[in-house]
């Protein structure tokens, strides 16, 4: 049996849609957030040396990040469920670049946005806050949502190729983009007028009945 160590409000999420789109059996075990830090618990140390979800267990199978649960869970149970397009062909290239791009390039500016902006609210000392702000705004304004507006431009532009990432078909790499995309209309706010196509994919995403049925099953995400 299939275990998902699940922490609320993070990218586990995404595999227990994974999970859903299969149809596979899975069990969840269930972490939360320190309500002040926002961490993983200590608890997730005993599965995983970096205390982080998603982590799935297998059997005596570990498997720790997103991708590389993705391409496990294809590989040993989803060679014909569709997800993945046939090696060799421009779709394929299409799927490899976007399951990478929502770790490697989508994400990192999404959470420095989020590290940034705790700064500028984070309690401390009357003589170092206008400092502290004042760094914050100068990196969220000179780096941090320049990067983030090009990269919503870009995949704005390249969605103009088909619905989905890889091209027609939905596949896992939609999946793996749903928690960068979810972020990014969160904390950098995905509008009509610049990103239409991205709020169509999401609102498509979202209205999968796999989608829905790992939400039921997740519990509260507020990335949804």
């Amino acid at each position: 049996m299939i275990t998902v160590h699940h922490l609320n409000n993070s990218r586990s999420q995404r595999i227990l849609w994974l999970l859903e789109e299969l149809g596979l059996p899975y069990e969840i075990r269930r972490y939360e957030r320190d309500a002040r830090t926002m961490l993983a618990p200590p608890e997730l140390l005993k599965v995983h040396p970096l205390g982080k979800s998603p982590v799935i267990t297998d059997g005596d199978i570990t498997v720790a990040e997103s991708g590389a649960i993705v391409e496990y869970l294809l590989d040993t149970y989803g060679e014909a469920s569709g997800l993945r397009p046939a090696k060799g062909g421009a779709d394929y290239r299409r799927y490899t670049y976007w399951l990478h791009f929502a770790e490697g390039s989508a994400m990192p500016p999404l959470l420095m946005k989020l590290v940034f902006l705790r700064i500028k609210s984070t309690p401390m000392p009357f003589f170092a806050r206008p400092i502290a702000r004042g760094i914050a705004d100068k990196v969220l304004s000179s780096f941090i949502d320049p990067n983030l507006a090009r990269q919503m431009a870009f995949m704005e532009t390249e969605l103009a190729a088909g619905p989905w990432f890889a091209g027609a078909d939905f596949t896992a790499a939609d999946i793996q983009m749903s928690f960068p995309i979810e972020a990014a209309n969160q904390r950098a706010g995905l509008a009509k007028d610049k990103t239409p196509r991205l709020l169509d994919w999401l609102a498509r995403a979202h209205a999968r009945p796999a989608y829905q049925r790992a939400l039921e099953r997740g519990g509260k995400y507020d990335f949804a």
